[in-house]
């Protein structure tokens, strides 16, 4: 059987810009951040004061108290993604459909918040026990699982750590799964809820993130600003997608892996360059026609060197006239979810054809000298666009889109 195109045909996002796509897509053609100080913790024992939190979720707007209790709120955001993303793609499940669809879901770190609520209560308050379902709220694939629950989907189901690219290893996994004829159907995306007292006191000691705000190749960066979220996209055979009249955001054509076989937490040039190589390789790209990429983008100052670094490796000359941004400087950096809000910006740049800012923007470095979109978003029609996800442990993944409708 040979390899078939695949469409995306369903969004869903939960994000500081908002908890459904619409307002995802509003905030960022707006270029206006969700970063703010803080309200979950309790600021005056951090370091830093601002992060991109989900504000005003309520979970029992969304599942019975039963099921609420059982999912950590990374899940959460999984589950509620996924409803959104299903019901966009309008699938009408049928016992073979449910056989031959496939859920790859993404994240760093799993239940963080349960596991926090479990130590503090451990060895804080000196209690015996912790809550029973402690090991299903805080086990990875508890987003994933809970999806195949959801819709009963009974074919590969499984989740992916790796880190901050977690969720662009799991969009390129089910998309070759898609492609390849494995499954007739992807839910795949990437979710995190990292903004607890004990894990944000670990970012506070790597000295990475900002104290003011995120500004993704700025002169004047000081760091990253965490956030959290989740983000899952529909994937389908486009022929299939096309038969059955339902609208194709873009087309999904590559991926590009890597490792750095380096640094665990220094990035290098070329590892992450020929992940970008592979990507393009993989969806038979032609690099000139790549006319915008959704960065890694942190703003911590190695980070953005480093990519603008890749992008002028691979494309040469073509960089000068390649538009890139980073949406991090409003959705934050939700780690093993990043990816999945990014892939979701990076197709409705290609649908819409407006391409979204870099936030934040102050001060042009001569060491990140790339057309960075500042501040504003802007109209272009463009035919390829690519999505960096570069992981700490030297683990990278890029993906592929095309524009639909030529």
């Amino acid at each position: 059987m040979g390899y078939r195109r695949v469409a995306v045909t369903g969004l869903g996002a939960v994000s500081a810009l908002g908890h459904n796509v619409p307002e995802f897509w509003e905030s960022l053609k707006a270029g206006r951040s969700g970063i703010g100080p803080l309200e979950h913790v309790d600021r005056t024992k951090l370091r830093f004061q601002n992060g991109a939190e989900v504000r005003n979720f309520n979970p029992q707007a969304h599942f019975d108290a039963k099921r609420a209790d059982m999912l950590d709120r990374f899940a959460q955001f999984a589950v509620v993604a996924a409803r959104e993303a299903v019901a966009d793609a309008g699938i009408a499940w049928t016992p073979e459909l449910r056989e031959r669809t496939c859920i790859v879901t993404g994240t760093s770190i799993g239940g963080e918040a349960a596991q926090d609520q479990g130590f503090f209560e451990l060895y804080r308050e000196n209690r015996n026990r912790v809550h029973p379902l402690t090991v299903p709220r805080v086990m990875p694939n508890a987003g994933s699982s809970h999806i195949s629950m959801e819709f009963g989907i009974t074919g590969p189901v499984y989740t992916i750590s790796t880190a901050c690219s977690s969720s662009n290893h799991s969009i390129g996994q089910a998309f070759w799964m898609v492609r390849s004829g494995l499954v007739d159907a992807a839910i795949a995306g990437g979710t995190e809820a990292p903004l607890t007292f004990g894990h944000l006191k670990a970012w506070e000691a790597l000295r990475v993130v900002s104290l003011t705000t995120c500004r993704p190749f700025s002169k004047n960066r000081d760091g990253m600003i965490l956030g959290e979220g989740g983000a899952m996209i529909v994937l389908e055979p486009l022929e299939l997608a096309v038969a059955r009249g339902i609208h194709i955001y873009a087309e999904i054509v590559g991926l590009g892996m890597s490792a750095d076989a380096f640094h665990l937490t220094q990035p290098s040039p070329e590892g992450a360059s020929r992940a970008v190589r592979s990507a393009l390789k993989d969806g038979e790209v032609p690099p000139d026609q790549v006319g915008y990429i959704n960065a890694h983008g942190t703003a911590t100052l190695v980070n953005d060197t480093m990519e603008t670094s890749v992008i002028r490796r691979v494309f040469g000359d073509h960089a000068e006239r390649l538009a890139v941004s980073s949406t991090k400087s409003m959705h934050g950096h939700a780690l093993g979810g990043a990816g999945a809000l990014e892939a979701v910006a990076t197709v409705l740049a290609l649908h819409h054809g407006i391409l979204p800012p870099t936030a934040n923007f102050t001060e042009p470095d001569p060491a990140c000298n790339l057309d960075v979109i500042p501040n504003q978003a802007r109209q272009a029609q463009v035919e390829y666009a690519l999505s960096h996800s570069f992981a700490f442990g030297g683990l990278n993944a890029v993906l592929a889109f095309r524009r639909w409708g030529n």
